[in-house]
């Protein structure tokens, strides 16, 4: 038995490396935060010290103060370059996670850190599934062309200077991430309104497809770089559930997991001017999803929260509900009821 036990631990010291999270305190970054530390690999955070950690869904408080223990914090500015070279030893790293580079700019300085480091394994990249170009074919895969006048062009040079330096590198594409504590308001949108007994104000004819995806499955998906660097190096790699689901569907299974039904209002964007930066709905207005094979051969990878009623479901029952109880719904409907006052102009005509 003791010999087990002692194959057990020397695997799993084997097994365990050092890794270097740009980020790690919001959302995708600290979910991949705790599923580093949970397989037992050696967690260094580097980030502005802005954001203070807090558990993440199903994290108990004993088990966050144990990865807080376990990690190391370095205080840092990424876009301070000699604050880089002075607060970060690349000897030190197998893997480097950089979660929150939006310009190329932004990525250089880091990586360049870690060319000619023998022992480096891998640069993962946060990128995003809006670098691709519209399409008249669907699903995005990863070979589709990109848009070089995306807003997310800073992702795109990003990836071409990663691949340029000839450091082992890849890279991720999700399209809409959710999940507890997403600070961008994809599911809140939906359970604000049917939560308030409002109409969903949703874009042109409500069948447009999108791909959304959960957080602890992206984070499950780059964790599962490690050890696989033979097979993903130079690749990107799209994130989201299996399926897409239209906009209208979105609004129903939101409507589902809180118990109600949703009531759907149509308008064609072009016919509203609305006040300067506020949006009027969380989405693009077009078909917006990707193909996940390569990430599921090449990462042995599967969505868990795999149909937008799961990944709605945890949203609601594990972040909706206590923002709302702590007063912290924003309810900022001013879009909205534009587009309300429009329409029932033309039902009263």
């Amino acid at each position: 038995m003791k010999s087990v036990i002692g194959l057990l631990l020397l695997t799993k010291s084997v097994a365990a490396f050092n890794v270097l999270v740009i980020g790690g305190t919001r959302f995708s970054g600290a979910y991949l935060w705790k599923e580093l530390y949970d397989r037992g690999h050696s967690v260094t955070v580097y980030n502005r010290g802005k954001t203070d950690p807090k558990p993440v869904a199903r994290e108990s408080d004993d088990a966050f103060q144990a990865r807080i223990a376990a990690a190391t914090a370095i205080k840092g500015d990424r876009k301070d370059p000699e604050q880089l070279k002075s607060l970060i030893d690349p000897a030190k790293y197998d893997y480097v996670f950089d979660m929150n580079a939006r310009e190329e700019a932004d990525t250089k300085p880091l990586a360049e850190l870690f060319v000619g480091q023998s022992s480096f394994k891998q640069y993962v990249f946060m990128s995003s599934a809006g670098v691709y170009l519209k399409s008249d074919e669907m699903p995005h895969l990863e070979r589709d062309p990109v848009d070089p006048k995306s807003r997310h062009k800073g992702k795109l040079d990003s990836e071409n200077a990663l691949n340029a330096m000839g450091l082992p590198w890849c890279s991720f594409r999700p399209t809409y991430i959710c999940g507890p504590q997403n600070y961008n308001p994809v599911e809140r949108f939906f359970f604000e309104r049917v939560d308030a007994g409002r109409p969903v104000c949703i874009p042109g004819h409500g069948q447009h497809l999108t791909g959304l995806g959960h957080v602890e499955d992206l984070a499950v998906a780059m964790a599962n770089v490690i050890g696989r660097e033979d097979r993903t190096t130079g690749k990107v790699y799209n994130v989201q559930n299996t399926q897409a689901i239209t906009f209208d569907g979105v609004a129903k299974a939101a409507a589902k997991v809180c118990g109600k039904e949703a009531e759907i209002i149509h308008y064609e964007p072009k016919d509203f001017t609305f006040p300067e930066g506020k949006k009027a709905f969380p989405m693009r207005p077009q078909h917006f999803f990707t193909g996940i094979h390569q990430a599921m051969k090449d990462l042995e990878w599967e969505p868990k929260y795999d149909s937008t009623e799961a990944i709605m479901k945890d949203s609601y029952e594990n972040d909706f509900v206590h923002v709302k109880a702590a007063g912290g719904l924003k309810n900022d409907f001013e879009c909205d009821d534009i587009i309300i006052a429009k329409a029932k102009g033309a039902v009263s005509a």
